[in-house]
């Protein structure tokens, strides 16, 4: 005897749309359907995923049974989280008004929305994945800067960890901090010099120095040019500068500010 698996409707897109009501053939849902076959044309399993749902019978194996339905489990659960994602992302989109339609079936949008949802299916944890749905709504939602710019940022979510996101975000809420304060705003516990915590935490700095997130704080001119620092005398005290230095200031750069803007804001304002 076979084993068959009931199907219940599994359509994303026709879910999304009877939440949002939005009118059979009208702009917006034409616009949408192209935004929805952007998202899940990046995700490579969707496809397979789907047609193995909607046509599934299997043969008298319990073992290739059991592990093709542990297969199915795993990937019901990802849909579950995407469709999620793809309703609060249009959900928030459709409450703008229809200045931006042109900006949402743009071509250059929809490489953004493929690229995103790539680097959403390879995210690890639930926040990382919302810092992706904010960047998909906010880069849909207004223009602030260069799409390729949008496509760094997607590169940087793809390559930081979520503590490198925490180190921002504490920069973000307190210009000028020291690496002394944003430790404490972290973690805050004493730890030796040649410590595993403080080589993960210089680490981090560096990580973001170099990535051109963040920056140590310099003074500027009219212009915005840098001004040179006088030397200041110095006493050695025979050690090196401490991973927790008190007195150098560090603040996000002007790509960092906007890879915030982009990704740890909600968008709330019409545009107009």
């Amino acid at each position: 005897m076979k084993n068959e698996i009931r199907i219940v409707d599994t359509s994303i897109e026709d879910q999304i749309k009877k939440e949002l009501k939005t009118q059979p053939g009208s702009e917006r849902d034409r616009i949408f359907s192209k935004f929805f076959g952007a998202a899940l044309g990046g995700i490579p399993w969707v496809g397979g995923f789907l047609t193995t749902l909607t046509d599934l019978h299997f043969d008298d194996q319990p073992k290739n049974n059991l592990l093709y339905e542990k297969w199915l489990e795993e990937h019901r659960t990802k849909m579950k989280l995407l469709g999620e994602t793809l309703y609060e992302v249009v959900k928030k989109l459709n409450e703008f008004s229809e200045e931006i339609n042109e900006r949402l079936e743009s071509e250059e949008y929809l490489q953004i929305v493929r690229k995103s949802f790539r680097t959403w299916d390879n995210a690890d944890t639930f926040e990382k994945r919302e810092l992706i749905r904010k960047l998909i709504t906010n880069a849909g939602g207004q223009k602030i800067v260069a799409d390729d710019l949008i496509r760094l940022f997607l590169d940087w979510l793809n390559l930081y960890h979520e503590i490198h996101f925490s180190v921002i975000k504490v920069i973000y809420q307190n210009q000028n901090a020291t690496r002394n304060e944003i430790w404490q705003e972290l973690n805050g516990a004493y730890v030796r010099e040649d410590s595993m915590e403080a080589d993960l935490f210089k680490m981090l700095i560096r990580d973001l120095s170099m990535g051109g997130v963040i920056r140590q704080y310099r003074a500027t001119d009219y212009n915005g040019n840098f001004v040179k620092q006088q030397r200041k005398k110095t006493y050695s005290t025979g050690t090196l500068k401490s991973a927790f230095d008190d007195n150098e200031k560090y603040v996000l750069t002007d790509l960092g500010h906007n890879f915030v803007h982009y990704t740890m804001n909600e968008l709330n304002t019409k545009i107009g």
